[in-house]
C-alpha cells in the first residue's frame, strides 16, 4: 500500500509500535519481515512529551499510551500530524488480508481515532489560538465563576492520599461531573499536597518521578507534577498532554537569553473543544530565594491562564503550545517585559515602559503602572526604599527613580492587595550612564509623595497643592487641606541635618480652622525636605499613621528662618496666630502680637513683666510685650471667669543680649 501526502511517501508493509521511556519511535519489525520498510522526506511530526524531543510518528491506544507489541497478524494503528494539527491515521494489515479501503485512513483537523473508533484531540490549530497581546478580557482562557468551584475546591483539597492513582481519581471525582470540574479537582488536589522538591533542583538533578514514587514522597519537580497531572487527567477521562519549555522561574534573571535543555513542564488540557495552560508546579507555592524553602502558597492564577498572558513566563519546545496568533519568537520571551503573577492577581494591567531593561535619561527613569482600581504600592532600588518619588493614581501608580552612581541597578516593585502584605510585581534593571547631582532626596522622604486616594480614605480632602512637589523661593510656604470630622493631623519637617524630633516639629505652625487645617511652614536653609502629613481618629489611643509627604524644594541660599513658637495642648484648634510667627524674639524690644483665640475670658504676654491682651471689634487679641531682662516670653489665657487659673498656649525664646 502507498500513501502519499505532500512530498512524504510512505510504504508500510508490517510496522510494530516500541514503547520508550525517554521517547517514542514507530519502528519495522525486522525479525518478521526482513523486507518491511518505511521512508518518510518530511510532511508530518509529532509532539514531545515533558522535556522530551518531537519524534516522527506516535502510536497510542485508547487512554493514550503507546501501544504495546502487538501479534503480527492483528490489525494495527499508526497515527501522526502535521504543524498545521493535520492528522493522519494508517491501518497496517498483514500481507494475506485484504483491507477494506474506505476505513484505512482519514484526515482530520481536529480529532485522531484509534482502532475502536474513538477519538481524541490532536495538537492546537486555529481554532485554539488567542489574540497576542493581552485583551485584558479576563486572566483565563474560558469564562470562568471560580465560586462554582467553592464547594469542590474544599472537597479535592481535603481527600488524603491514596495508595493508587486509580484509587485517589475515582475519590476525587465523586464531587467532580463535568470534564472542567475533573481537572479542576485534580488540580487542587495536587496545587495543595505535592511539595517541590527544591533539594533536587539545586543539584540539577532531573531524575524521573514515577507517579506512584510521587504519592509516596509527595515530592516532585516540574515534569514529575506535569506528568502525574496528565496521567490523573487520562484516568478521569480528560485529554491531558504535558508540554516542555523554558521559563522564568526560581533563579530567573531579568533579560537572560535562553538556551540548550529545557528548563520546565507544564500541561495543556481540551475543554469544551480548546486546549487550555496550566501549571501546576507554580500553582502549588513558591521557593523563598533567601531561605531555599519551598513554602505552599495557593496561586490560582496558573490554572487556565489566558495564554497572552501564560508566554510571559512559560515559552514551549513547539510553538503551536503557546496558543497564540501570532505566536512569539525565543527572542520576543527573552526581551519582553516579565510581569510576574501577583501583577496580575492584584489587579494590574500594563506597565510603562515594556522593557525590562532601561536606560536613564539624564539620571532619571520613570516607570507607570496602570490598574483596574486604587492600589499601595512601594519600591526598592538596590534593596533600599530611597532615590525615588512615588505617585499614587486612583487607577496605578507613577515612579521617578534617581540612581545616584552610575552602572546597573536593580528595581523593584510591590504591590499591596487585600492582605497586610507586599508582594513583588515587576522587576527592572537600570542602566545609568550618567547621575543628576542636583537631585539629591531628603532620606526621610517616604512613599507615597504627594496626596492622593489614600489619603481621602484617610481623611484629608480638597488639599491646596495637588502636586507632590512643593518649590519656594523665599522659604516659606502655607498649605491646608479639609479633614473629616473627627480626624487628627499632625505634620514634621524632615532634612538631610540631624536636629531633633520636636525641633523639626517646630518649623511647622498648625492652624486649624473649622473644616480646614493650614500648615505654615519655614525653613531652616536651602535644600530638599520632606514634609511628613500623619493621621489618626481623634478617640483613638493608638499612634498616629503616615500618610503621605510632600517634597519641598529650596533654591535660595539665603534662606536661613527660625523655628515657629512652642505651642501646648490648650492651643485650640481654632486658635490663629498672626504675629509674631517666629519663636525667637529679639531681646530688649518691643513686640505686638495679634491672636485669635476662641473661648478665653482673658489673655495676656508674660516675660520680666505681664502685659495683657485686648480684645478688638473685629475679634482679635491685640498687645505689645518688652523682651527687656528675660528668656522666655510666655502667652497665656484665662479660659473661665469664675477662676483665677491661666493656662500656657505659646512659648517663645528671647536671643541672647
Amino acid at each position: 500500500m502507498e500513501l502519499k501526502k505532500e512530498n512524504c511517501e510512505i510504504t508500510i508493509d508490517m510496522l510494530l509500535i516500541v514503547h520508550s521511556e525517554k521517547r517514542r519511535t514507530v519502528q519495522r519489525d525486522r525479525q518478521t519481515d526482513p523486507a518491511a520498510s518505511l521512508q518518510c522526506r518530511g510532511g508530518f511530526q509529532g509532539i514531545g512529551n515533558g522535556n522530551r524531543r518531537r519524534q516522527k510518528f506516535e502510536g497510542k491506544d485508547l487512554h493514550g499510551n503507546v501501544a504495546q507489541t502487538q501479534h503480527q497478524q492483528q490489525t494495527q494503528v499508526i497515527t501522526s500530524y502535521d504543524n498545521q494539527g493535520t492528522h493522519l491515521t494508517v491501518e497496517i494489515h498483514p500481507r494475506n488480508k485484504t483491507p477494506q479501503l474506505l476505513k484505512k485512513f482519514s484526515f482530520d483537523k481536529r480529532f485522531q481515532g484509534d482502532r475502536n473508533g474513538n477519538t481524541r484531540p490532536q495538537q492546537p490549530g486555529g481554532k485554539d489560538a488567542h489574540a497576542y497581546p493581552w485583551d485584558r478580557s479576563s486572566l483565563k482562557s474560558m469564562s470562568l465563576d471560580l465560586r462554582q468551584f467553592e464547594k469542590l475546591d474544599a472537597y479535592a483539597s481535603k481527600v488524603n492520599v491514596k495508595s493508587s492513582l486509580e484509587e485517589l481519581v475515582k475519590d476525587l471525582l465523586q464531587e467532580a461531573h463535568t470534564d472542567l470540574e475533573k481537572v479542576r479537582a485534580i488540580w487542587i488536589w495536587i496545587c495543595h499536597h505535592i511539595e517541590y522538591d527544591i533539594v533536587a533542583a539545586q543539584e540539577k538533578d532531573r531524575r524521573s518521578y514515577k507517579p506512584t514514587d510521587i504519592l509516596q514522597s509527595q515530592k516532585s519537580n516540574c515534569d514529575g507534577y506535569a506528568e502525574l497531572f496528565e496521567k490523573m487527567c487520562r484516568i478521569a477521562g480528560v485529554h491531558c498532554m504535558t508540554v516542555a519549555g523554558y521559563s522564568k522561574g526560581y533563579g530567573y534573571q531579568t533579560g537572560q537569553s535562553f538556551s540548550g535543555e529545557y528548563d520546565h513542564a507544564w500541561n495543556a488540557v481540551y475543554l469544551e473543544g480548546r486546549w487550555h495552560l496550566l501549571d501546576s508546579t507554580w500553582g502549588s507555592g513558591l521557593v523563598d530565594p533567601a531561605t531555599t524553602k519551598f513554602t505552599f502558597i495557593y496561586n490560582e492564577f496558573y490554572f487556565l491562564t489566558h495564554p497572552a498572558l501564560f508566554i510571559e513566563d512559560h515559552f514551549p519546545d513547539n510553538k503551536n503550545w503557546q496558543l497564540l496568533k501570532p505566536v512569539q519568537s525565543l527572542r520576543q520571551f527573552e526581551t519582553n517585559m516579565y510581569h510576574k503573577s501577583e501583577f496580575y492577581n492584584k489587579g494590574m494591567l500594563a506597565a510603562h515602559p515594556e522593557t525590562s531593561v532601561i536606560k536613564t535619561v539624564n539620571g532619571k527613569a520613570t516607570i507607570s503602572i496602570e490598574s483596574c482600581s486604587p492600589t499601595l504600592f512601594m519600591f526598592m532600588l538596590n534593596g533600599k526604599q530611597e532615590n525615588g518619588i512615588m505617585t499614587f493614581k486612583k487607577n496605578g501608580m507613577k515612579l521617578e527613580v534617581y540612581p545616584q552612581t552610575t552602572g546597573t541597578h536593580k528595581l523593584q516593585i510591590f504591590a499591596k492587595g487585600t492582605s497586610d502584605l507586599y508582594s513583588s510585581v515587576l522587576e527592572y534593571t537600570l542602566e545609568c550612564n550618567s547621575v543628576d547631582r542636583s537631585i539629591q532626596l531628603p532620606s526621610e522622604l517616604h512613599q507615597p509623595v504627594g496626596p492622593s486616594w489614600f489619603s481621602e480614605q484617610a481623611g484629608i480632602l480638597k488639599p491646596s497643592h495637588p502636586d507632590p512637589i512643593i518649590h519656594t523661593k523665599d522659604g516659606r510656604c502655607s498649605i491646608s487641606f479639609g479633614v473629616e470630622e473627627g480626624i487628627s493631623v499632625l505634620a514634621s519637617l524632615h532634612g538631610d541635618e540631624k536636629i531633633t524630633e520636636e525641633t523639626q516639629r517646630r518649623y511647622i505652625f498648625q492652624l486649624h480652622g473649622e473644616k480646614r487645617t493650614e500648615l505654615k511652614v519655614q525653613l531652616p536653609y536651602a535644600g530638599k525636605f520632606a514634609l511628613k502629613i500623619f493621621a489618626k481618629k481623634r478617640l483613638d489611643p493608638g499612634n498616629y499613621v503616615f500618610i503621605f509627604n510632600y517634597l519641598l524644594c529650596c533654591s535660595n541660599t539665603k534662606v536661613k528662618w527660625p523655628v515657629f513658637p512652642e505651642s501646648f495642648g490648650n492651643w485650640g484648634q481654632d486658635n490663629e496666630l498672626l504675629e509674631p510667627l517666629s519663636g525667637v524674639l529679639p531681646a530688649n524690644r518691643n513686640i505686638p502680637f495679634k491672636l485669635k483665640l476662641h473661648g478665653v475670658a482673658e489673655a495676656l504676654v508674660k516675660g520680666q513683666d505681664t502685659w495683657p491682651l485686648t480684645l478688638s471689634q473685629d475679634g482679635y487679641w491685640e498687645g505689645t510685650c518688652n523682651t527687656a531682662g528675660c528668656r522666655e516670653v510666655y502667652v497665656m489665657v484665662l479660659e473661665n471667669a469664675n477662676h483665677n487659673f491661666y493656662s500656657y498656649i505659646l512659648k517663645y525664646k528671647v536671643t541672647a543680649q
